[in-house]
């Protein structure tokens, strides 16, 4: 358990009441995010199957910040420990190996979700440091975590390898999220260029942004990393979002594996 100025954090194996409450958070995702076929299939799934891989953060009563991880088995043929599509894949790959009885050899973060009226309270680098405690205690040496850099949206159009080589005076990232991470002791080892998905019709993307989709080709959307790419001939339109891929070291306890 970690206590911070009043703000409790703890695995939701150690709360497991608190997890029919980790979506009252005030949160700022785009609502395509949610989206994400993976997301719609697994992701509400990963508190009930992987508790002791989830961190929730109390004020008192009031949940104030969430966060998930699941483990792989990256050994496997085909497989590694920072794949290509990243979020999507890390996500499959832990509920196979859950069914399969596939041995874990890794873990990786999926989210860290702060509410908004605790912002830039420092509690994200405590979140940070809790999902690496509890990956820790099972076992890992290492914390993975395909990284959605939160300022990426500014710059939709520069790639992704660019956008992380940006650095302040100090040295650190210049995305903030990046900057926790790595002030965290992660270090950025490589991009996921395809890590999450999402697709749907013109109407649907209409929808989930508000913006006509009356044109071809490349469209801004708020809150994307990258341009959707619409189809007016097919009806379709394809967000293909880029992560970045931090390491982080853990530090098992005594109690690692329990």
């Amino acid at each position: 358990m970690t206590d911070l100025d009043g703000i409790q954090i703890t695995t939701l194996a150690e709360r497991p009441e608190l997890a029919a409450r980790i979506y009252e958070i005030s949160d700022t995702w785009p609502v395509f995010a949610g989206e994400d076929l993976m997301a719609s299939a697994l992701h509400l799934r990963v508190p009930g199957e992987f508790p002791e891989y989830c961190v929730v953060a109390t004020d008192g009563d009031r949940v104030v910040a969430r966060g998930f991880a699941v483990p792989f088995n990256a050994v496997l043929k085909g497989r590694e420990e920072m794949p290509a599509q990243g979020w999507d894949v890390v996500l499959v790959w832990a509920f196979n190996d859950r069914r399969r009885g596939n041995v874990p050899t890794v873990a990786s973060a999926l989210e860290i979700t702060i509410d908004v009226d605790y912002l830039g309270r420092g509690l994200s680098h405590h979140m940070v440091a809790a999902l690496r405690q509890a990956a820790g205690r099972q076992g890992h040496d290492v914390l993975l975590a395909p990284v959605r850099p939160t300022a990426k949206h500014r710059q939709p159009h520069l790639p992704m390898s660019e956008y992380v080589r940006q650095r302040r005076d100090d040295g650190l990232p210049t995305d903030p999220w990046l900057r926790v991470h790595v002030r965290a002791g992660g270090t950025i080892e490589k991009i996921a260029p395809a890590s999450m998905t999402v697709t749907g019709s013109l109407a649907q993307w209409r929808e989930w942004t508000g913006l006509p989709f009356d044109r071809d080709g490349d469209i801004e959307i708020p809150g994307g990393l990258v341009p959707v790419r619409c189809a007016l001939a097919h009806d379709y339109a394809v967000y293909v979002e880029p992560n970045v891929w931090v390491r982080h070291r853990t530090r098992p306890t005594a109690d690692a594996g329990r």
